[in-house]
């Protein structure tokens, strides 16, 4: 719960900081001079793609989250077998040990996103964020593979 109320908190201080800068842009423009409306629109770019980057990692973590949900209702959530420093920090020698079990099990099954989600998981255990990411975007696109090729039970007229 704290992580999402911190992300929501930064989510939106990011958008005021969008408004603020695109009235700022917008102010420049108006001033009409070239100079004046090359910056105003070079401003008004700057929010525009903050918010395409906003939008993006929202949607990730959404779509991770219900991954995360649907792996819990199967019972196959990966269980916290970590050993922690007296600080509470992950001891590094065993995320590496939990991850070369699960990078082995999604080899021995490439096509399973639930493999590929405690692959994520074991990434981010080890602190390896960009390959957690994309292990995370891989599970993603399998199960929504999965989902499309699983035939409806929805009852036909």
């Amino acid at each position: 719960m704290r992580a999402k109320l911190t992300y929501a908190v930064t989510a939106l201080v990011l958008v005021f900081y969008f408004v603020l800068a695109g009235d700022r842009g917008v102010l420049l423009i108006r001033q009409g001079t070239v100079v004046t409306v090359l910056f105003g629109v070079a401003v008004l770019i700057l929010p525009l793609i903050g918010i395409w980057f906003l939008w993006q990692n929202t949607r990730f973590v959404t779509r991770a989250n219900a991954l995360a949900a649907a792996l819990d209702a199967e019972g196959g959530l990966p269980p916290d077998e970590l050993e922690r420093t007296p600080s509470g920090r992950i001891d590094r020698a065993s995320a590496d040990a939990v991850f070369a079990r699960r990078k082995a099990e999604t080899e021995d099954h490439p096509d399973d996103w639930r493999c590929w989600f405690r692959l994520a998981v074991a990434y981010q255990d080890a602190r390896d964020t960009p390959r957690a990411r994309k292990a995370m975007q891989h599970a993603l696109r399998l199960h929504d593979k999965e989902r499309t090729a699983a035939p409806s039970l929805a009852p036909r007229d």
